[in-house]
């Protein structure tokens, strides 16, 4: 099986799982799989970082990224906007530690990038489960969301390798080709404007509108991650799927797409937060 087949059916089979497992699972499984999701991704990218040779706070910033996930399913919001006073108390924490280092070296370095870690992985993937819970519809909505950026990488993919002649960026990503980019957005778009027989309660100008939006967000997602394992000299962030990689891999493409989509949804009223 080549690697074009291997990356189409784990990307199907993503798709299909997902799909069906949001609404035969309950929603207990639902949270769990996305905080699975939030850990391993951590686990990856803080890998990454570690092999640059920088120290980072790696498990109790995987704990951090844990609680955000968790609080945000129990609801746990004893004030507005906790999720910035949580922020803030960790930040303290993590100078605290650096406080019972003997080696003040890389100080900066790893209490940002640690920081940065559970902002790019965790706070971000966390509004998965703001879309499922806190809105209305939100199964179907989630099912969007997963649907549209993961047949953009499926068209973005097969276009690219058929067809791709023109670099995209070559000193980020050699593979990636312009002709992938537009494939991936058209596969996107035609997702969305699809999504209209399960969604008949939002306009066919916001599903293109959020076709668009979500497709480039999606490729733009991919190229950041391609940016950080270029910058620490890795190919894939791990190989936990076939034909993808790591973790880090596959969410890449709905990390900036998720928290977007989300205020899109509220901004234009789409639907109401369910009190």
């Amino acid at each position: 099986m080549n690697a074009v087949t291997k990356r189409v059916i784990t990307a199907i089979s993503i798709i299909l799982f997902v799909g069906l497992g949001l609404f035969l699972l309950p929603g207990w499984v639902y949270a769990a799989v996305v905080i699975l999701l939030i850990v391993g991704g951590l686990n990856e990218f803080y890998g990454l970082i570690e092999k640059k040779g920088i120290f980072i706070y790696k498990y109790f910033g995987i704990f951090v990224g844990v609680l955000i996930p968790l609080t945000i399913y129990f609801r746990f919001e004893p004030t507005k906007g906790w999720e910035l006073l949580f922020i803030v108390t960790a930040t303290l924490i993590f100078f605290v530690l650096q406080f019972l280092r003997k080696d003040s070296s890389q100080a900066i370095v790893g209490i940002s990038t640690t920081l940065f870690g559970i902002f790019y992985v965790s706070w971000f993937m966390s509004f998965l489960i703001k879309i499922r819970f806190l809105l209305p519809d939100g199964i179907l909505l989630a099912t969007f969301l997963l649907l549209v950026t993961k047949m953009g990488d499926v068209g973005a993919y097969l276009v690219g390798k058929s067809m791709g002649k023109n670099t995209l960026i070559l000193r980020i990503s050699p593979k990636k080709t312009l002709e992938g980019s537009m494939g991936g957005l058209f596969f996107s778009i035609s997702a969305a404007l699809i999504s209209k027989l399960y969604l008949p309660f939002i306009p066919i100008l916001h599903l293109l509108a959020m076709g668009v939006l979500l497709g480039f967000l999606a490729q733009l997602g991919d190229l950041c991650e391609s940016l950080i394992k270029r910058d620490c000299q890795v190919k894939d962030s791990g190989s936990h799927l076939p034909g993808m990689g790591g973790i880090l891999d596959v969410i890449d493409s709905i990390i900036f797409a998720t928290p977007i989509f989300y205020y899109y949804l509220l901004y234009f009223k789409l639907v109401t937060l369910i009190p």
